[in-house]
């Protein structure tokens, strides 16, 4: 690799990552980290953390150190930085005898540019001796969060990277994506001595992933569903307990599907294997505890699905934001019912956290709560708990199938009178009983059908009690107690609803616990699904002969984009998103071939225009978009069409740039437009 000091961050992005532009917020943190500064930056899961200190690394003299808690994490990226052509060596507890000797050589060479560790090695007595060998410009933190003692992911020994920053003196570079205000101010504490770092909280927007949520209804049937749709996608389904991963896991494969187990209860060799396979294997599902996943840096993750409700929404989005890494089409869903609520309150009612943290951990569940039961607009709720405003998305599942909204105040009210009369002593069960006036031995033992609401609901079902009682708790109006086994009690919120000083809405479709499913979204579209098969299978085989998982040759984004823009050339292919100088010399010429031979037949659009005015003009068209590949001026970003576009622009044949865009994106109509207008002008 060419020597990146005094090379600008653009020209390095270019030819050693194959990018030609950053993603919305790297460039500032880029140039805050290479200017020296100390920085902290929150971006979401998959929003493109480990370049803002990778790239940073060539721009500056000296070893860059990274801080990551997993050795699968810190393998990954290691493997990814050496296949493009960057000195990248980790030292963890996992190194064979070569893999360390080659690490120390590179050191003693003058090579190594990146040095992964986990915390733990920061407390071995060598440590301070190797750092100042190293010749240390920089410390980066990956999940920099982990240094917060009340996080679940808390890590003791990230408590002794504010003392090695003191001793070597240089700058520290810390990443998360799960920083609320308050782990954001004992980062800073804790990381940097109190000092103010550059902090920049980077738009928590993943517009590529689909969210959505269900209320439980069989969720095996649910999940199996789900995964139906998918079939052949990497995916991953977290549930909440070890056994359940297992049966799930089990279902999947009797269902057809590759799918494997993954909990902190394996032995370390079984999870190892598990953690390759999903790194190597398209198509492979994980059905694991939360254990899995801090580490997997696998890009091509097309779909997410929660068995159980998640412990928070800080911990959902980081969960949910393991899928469409490469930005590529990503899909979501989250089951949740009664008994997670009740499990989740519980959990946080019976922690040994002062009851501060406890307020502050059932503040961060209501918030994951009114996402499950939001009215309008799943996005906009999320990216409103991070502090950002957002039109509705328009592709989140409320979005798509918007929900009836009632006035479910009187039923509310029925409810909590049900509680009260009851002295806040039962659960959902027996209330719905005495709402819908069913005579069981218990009601008639407490003399609960004597009570004035005993019947006073009958015009719900039971199920329908069930989902209104739900969204109550989900709103935080009753909670389960503990110390009582989980009876019911009237939150302060729910007062003022009892006395008819605050109107509550719901969801009709709650209520009847309908289910949406989102069909599956494709990679790219159907004509140009045969050649990204093909180019996954080259891929496939040139990762199993290096044994390297599949995407660090190349991720399924810059394959979708080879199979749309199929490229003729080195030079074209050059300007594939992805592909930089090491990858276009060492893969280039293989997947030109696979291109090659697909090209020998037409294109599935073109062959159904075979012998029409259209297929001419199809043609035409497809040469006027290479000559403005790169605009008028031939300098601008390549752009292109697919084969699927062009052929609807040749059949429908708009006749203004407004009808161009309902075929065409407002970009692409910008850059073609006036020329394919031009073509059907003369047709």
């Amino acid at each position: 690799m060419p020597d990146g000091l005094f090379r600008s961050p653009g020209s390095l992005l270019s030819e050693i990552f194959g990018f030609d532009a950053f993603r919305p917020g790297q460039e500032e943190i880029v140039d805050a980290v290479i200017a020296g500064r100390d920085t902290l930056a929150i971006m979401p899961t998959g929003g493109g953390k480990s370049l803002c200190y990778q790239l940073p690394a060539l721009c500056r003299e000296g070893v860059t150190v990274v801080i990551s808690p997993l050795i699968a994490l810190m393998r990954d990226q290691v493997r990814a930085m050496r296949a493009v052509g960057v000195e990248a060596g980790a030292l963890t507890s996992g190194n064979t005898e070569e893999e360390t000797e080659e690490v120390f050589r590179a050191i003693d060479e003058g090579r190594l540019k990146l040095l992964y560790m986990a915390p733990e090695r920061l407390a071995a007595s060598g440590t301070r001796m190797l750092m100042q060998r190293l010749g240390v410009g920089l410390i980066a933190v990956d999940e920099a969060h982990c240094v917060s003692q009340w996080g679940h992911d808390f890590r003791p020994d990230y408590l002794r990277i504010g003392a090695l920053r003191s001793d070597l003196g240089v700058p520290v570079a810390a990443f998360t994506a799960t920083a609320d205000a308050e782990t954001r101010a004992e980062i800073v504490t804790r990381l940097f001595g109190g000092g103010q770092p550059d902090t920049f909280l980077r738009g928590f927007d993943r517009p590529n992933i689909h969210l959505a949520f269900q209320p439980k209804d069989n969720p095996r049937r649910q999940i199996l569903s789900f995964a139906a749709a998918r079939k052949g996608q990497s995916g991953i389904v977290y549930c909440g307990t070890r056994a359940k991963t297992e049966q799930l896991a089990d279902a999947l494969r009797k269902d057809g599907h590759e799918a494997v187990s993954y909990h902190g209860g394996m032995d370390a060799e079984d999870r190892r294997m598990v953690e390759t396979r999903f790194s190597r294997e398209d198509g492979l599902i994980v059905v694991a505890t939360v254990a899995f996943g801090m580490g997997v840096d696998k890009p091509d993750i097309r779909w997410v699905a929660h068995a159980d409700l998640p412990k928070s929404i800080e911990a959902y989005y980081q969960e949910i934001g393991r899928a469409g890494r490469d930005g590529g089409p990503a899909e979501t869903m989250t089951l949740y019912g009664q008994d997670d609520i009740r499990l989740r309150r519980a959990q946080i009612d019976e922690s040994a956290a002062p009851p501060e943290r406890k307020d502050a951990d059932h503040g961060r569940l209501n918030a994951l709560l009114g996402l499950a039961e939001a009215l309008g607009c799943r996005r906009q709720v999320l990216l409103g708990y991070f502090g950002e405003e957002s039109d509705p998305c328009g592709h989140c599942d409320q979005c798509q199938v918007p929900p009836e909204i009632i006035d479910g105040t009187v039923a509310v009210q029925k409810v909590l009178s049900a509680a009260l009369r009851t002295g806040e002593s039962f659960g959902a069960g027996h209330l719905i009983d005495i709402l819908t006036g069913s005579e069981t031995e218990k009601v008639k033992i407490r003399g609960h059908d004597r009570l004035p609401t005993f019947g006073c609901g009958r015009e719900f079902s039971k199920t329908q009690w069930q989902g209104l009682i739900r969204q109550m708790m989900g709103r935080d109006l009753l909670r389960p107690d503990t110390e009582r086994h989980g009876a019911l009690y009237m939150t302060e919120a729910a007062r003022p609803v009892l006395k008819g000083e605050v109107r509550v809405d719901l969801r009709r479709d709650a209520m009847a616990r309908a289910e949406r499913r989102p069909a599956a979204k494709e990679m790219v579209p159907e004509e140009d699904a045969p050649l990204f098969s093909a180019l996954k299978a080259k891929r496939r085989a040139l990762a199993e002969a290096q044994q390297v998982p599949a995407y660090v040759v190349f991720n399924d984004k810059t394959l979708a984009e080879m199979a749309e823009r199929r490229p003729q050339g080195l030079d074209e292919m050059a300007r594939i998103g992805g592909v930089g100088a090491k990858k276009l010399e060492a893969y280039g010429a293989a997947f030109l071939e696979v291109i090659a031979g697909e090209a020998e037949r037409l294109h599935p659009a073109r062959r159904r225009l075979a012998g029409s005015r259209s297929g001419t003009l199809y043609d035409r068209l497809l040469s006027a978009q290479a000559e403005l590949a790169r605009g008028d001026c031939g300098t601008l970003k390549p752009l292109s069409c697919s084969a699927g576009q062009i052929a609807r622009i040749a059949e429908m044949r708009p006749r203004d740039i407004a009808m161009m865009e309902t075929i065409l994106d407002a970009r692409r109509a910008e850059r073609f437009g006036p020329a394919f207008l031009d073509i059907l002008a003369e047709e």
